[in-house]
């Protein structure tokens, strides 16, 4: 029999479902309503009257006078603000920033204002009620839930509070889950991250766990802590009632074997996309491909083609011009006071209306040593097809270019860690199948292979755990942190020499 909590979660995730149809059947109408109420706000900022907010009548105004930005172009006004002025991006001062490590930047501080917090907190909540709807599942409202997170413990900068994304929205569980939500307030402030997953191992052993969240591979992590304590062969047989894994932060396919296998069986799941700079999607159907865009959330959306990027000027498009099926990337302009902010993904639609995405990857991340510009999605859909056969799986992988070897021509050099051991015969099997894959998905890898520029790619095989021991080496194991999946150098790859296998 339902509880009340179920009940009134069956009735509150229609409303919520109703809601978001009727906007979402006009994403053209619904960010015009954004944008209007974004530059009515701009207008009271430094950088609103810096960039003449007070003319600008309609988008094409907007585009002329807003560049492009990353973060880099930005960094003067968070200057302005962490030295206490007020007014600089948004109307007054941020109540948080969220501290994210950049590329280029090193350390990052977005901001986070009173107006854009709720909706960090809202996606989430909406993805489970879109979930509840469709599935009818609710039976883990009333059982533990546990998402893998940073530490809630924050620092002030100028009053501000200050700590990763995934640590500022701890201080904001959904009251109809505090009850259920695990780990304990103690246990989520342990910074060291091997002992925070040992601690959060102990803690919910005893309890039945329903629902599990988290990045991929710090979930891994947790799951095998599990395994090794109790000795048991899956997670299933630990938490008989997980029925519900939530994820977000990077592309679940290539980790889908190894969860399968540590879990003992396919479980039903759902995909975040949440950044510091805004929750931008989630999965709103179990059927349907793609991450409902949040288009009314107060964040502004561009895109721009991967092409027009190495314009000076590049071409920017609004929700209504974009086509499937077309990398772009991804610029948003937000209720916390970020214009024209290139977030660094790229992203592809997979519906039009409502509009849907799917997240390819970073747009600095990928390989073009010899031209070929091979991007993540190509790299993550060649493992996927590559691995659908075979009777092993890869825990993480990096991938970077091999330009001048000792001999022979140059390569792509793909750093994998399996679940277990592989032997060289099976390797090569690996190797030939992916390269095949890879050159289905890339004509100009293709071009270049077939014309004797480039070989076929190599596997160099990291010993287990080694990953995870690099991670931890560049202070950077657990939270919010992940690993490139490509780089058109070799700075990763040249560290991950000593964990090889």
């Amino acid at each position: 029999m339902s509880s009340l909590k179920e009940k009134v979660a069956k009735v509150y995730a229609r409303y919520v479902v109703w809601k978001t149809t009727k906007w979402a059947a006009y994403p053209h109408k619904t960010q015009k309503k954004v944008f209007k109420k974004l530059l009515a706000k701009g207008k009271k900022t430094r950088f609103g009257k810096e960039h003449s907010f007070g003319k600008i009548i309609n988008y094409e105004d907007f585009s002329k006078q807003v560049p492009v930005r990353d973060y880099e172009g930005l960094k003067k006004y968070i200057k302005l603000i962490t030295d206490g002025e007020k007014d600089v991006l948004w109307p007054g001062r941020p109540i948080y920033f969220a501290k994210t490590s950049g590329t280029t930047s090193g350390e990052k501080l977005i901001p986070i204002s009173k107006e854009s917090m709720p909706y960090h907190v809202k996606g989430s909540v909406e993805a489970t009620m879109h979930y509840i709807n469709e599935t009818s599942n609710t039976s883990f409202l009333n059982k533990k839930i546990i998402f893998l997170q940073g530490s809630p413990v924050l620092e002030e900068i100028k009053r501000i509070r200050t700590g990763r994304l995934s640590g500022i929205v701890a201080h904001y569980t959904p009251s109809f889950l505090k009850k259920n939500t695990m780990p304990s307030w103690e246990t989520n402030c342990i910074e060291d991250w091997e002992k925070k997953v040992l601690e959060i191992s102990k803690e919910t052993l005893k309890e039945d766990m329903a629902a599990i969240g988290g990045i991929p591979p710090w979930v891994i992590m947790y799951f095998e802590k599990l395994l090794d304590i109790t000795g048991k062969k899956t997670i299933k047989q630990i938490f008989p009632n997980f029925s519900l894994f939530v994820y977000g932060g990077v592309n679940y396919s290539p980790y889908k074997e190894s969860f399968r296998q540590l879990i003992g069986e396919e479980i039903d799941s759902i995909e975040y996309y949440p950044a510091s700079e805004g929750f931008f999607a989630y999965q709103d159907s179990q059927k349907n491909k793609g991450l409902l865009l949040q288009l009314n959330s107060g964040i502004f959306y561009e895109f721009i083609e991967i092409e027009e990027m190495k314009k000076n000027c590049p071409k920017r498009l609004t929700i209504n011009e974009v086509e499937k099926e077309t990398n772009y990337v991804l610029v948003v302009s937000t209720n916390a006071g970020l214009w024209g902010y290139n977030t660094g993904d790229t992203v592809e639609f997979t519906s039009l209306v409502p509009a849907r995405v799917k997240v390819t990857g970073r747009y600095k991340h990928f390989i073009s040593a010899f031209g070929e510009h091979v991007i993540g999605s190509e790299v993550e859909k060649a493992l996927k097809e590559t691995f659908v056969n075979q009777k092993t799986s890869l825990k993480e992988f990096t991938v970077a270019p091999k330009v001048n070897p000792k001999k022979g021509l140059p390569f792509h050099q793909w750093w994998i860690e399996f679940d277990q051991e592989v032997s060289s015969e099976k390797i090569k099997k690996i190797e030939k199948e992916l390269d095949s894959n890879l050159q289905s998905l890339n004509s100009y890898y293709k071009d270049l292979v077939q014309g004797k520029v480039l070989k076929p790619l190599e596997i160099v095989v990291v010993k287990k755990g080694g990953f995870k021991s690099y991670m931890e080496s560049i202070g950077k194991l657990g939270g919010q942190n992940k690993l490139p999946r490509l780089s058109n150098d070799r700075k990763i790859v040249d560290q991950l020499i000593n964990y090889t296998a």
